[in-house]
């Protein structure tokens, strides 16, 4: 069996919509749920007025989080992955992407750098279609050990 390295693949990342949509849809039910408290609160009673306001500021917290979420492209060379943005325009090396949740058209990825460092950043189709096929299988395909050489044969590896 031969083994190959997924194609080198360049794929944008940044503020996810899916994110914001479900950050919407949570920050609307919690509208409902505060707002059925405060309808079945006893009048006069301060409680739901707290409510209120602390539904307002997660959805402050959450619009500010998703506004600064890094954006930035994702490389993978054949070898290495490397995320590059205005914060990192070098080039910071990374260890390889881990799926988290794939849903076809959007995947939660957790990618970490050799520092310790963590992000979470959504992939999405509708970035650029085009490429969404290539940056699936680089980050779905295993990789082919650094160290294995292939003999003269070309089917079997070199002891």
């Amino acid at each position: 069996m031969t083994l190959h390295n997924a194609p080198s693949v360049t794929y944008p990342l940044g503020r996810s919509l899916f994110l914001a949509l479900m950050l919407l849809g949570c920050w609307l039910m919690a509208a409902g749920v505060t707002l059925w408290w405060w309808r079945s609160a006893p009048p006069g009673d301060w409680r739901p007025l707290l409510g209120g306001l602390s539904w307002l500021l997660a959805g402050l917290v959450m619009a500010a989080g998703w506004h600064r979420s890094p954006a930035g492209e994702l490389h993978w060379d054949g070898e290495d992955w490397f995320w590059d943005s205005e914060a990192w325009r070098d080039g910071s090396a990374l260890l390889p992407p881990q799926v988290v949740l794939d849903l076809q058209s959007a995947m939660l990825l957790r990618l970490g750098n050799p520092a310790g460092g963590v992000w979470w950043l959504w992939a999405e189709r509708a970035a650029w279609p085009a490429r969404w096929l290539d940056l699936r299988r680089a980050v779905h395909a295993p990789r082919k050990p650094a160290d294995l050489q292939v003999s003269d044969d070309g089917d079997k590896p070199a002891a």
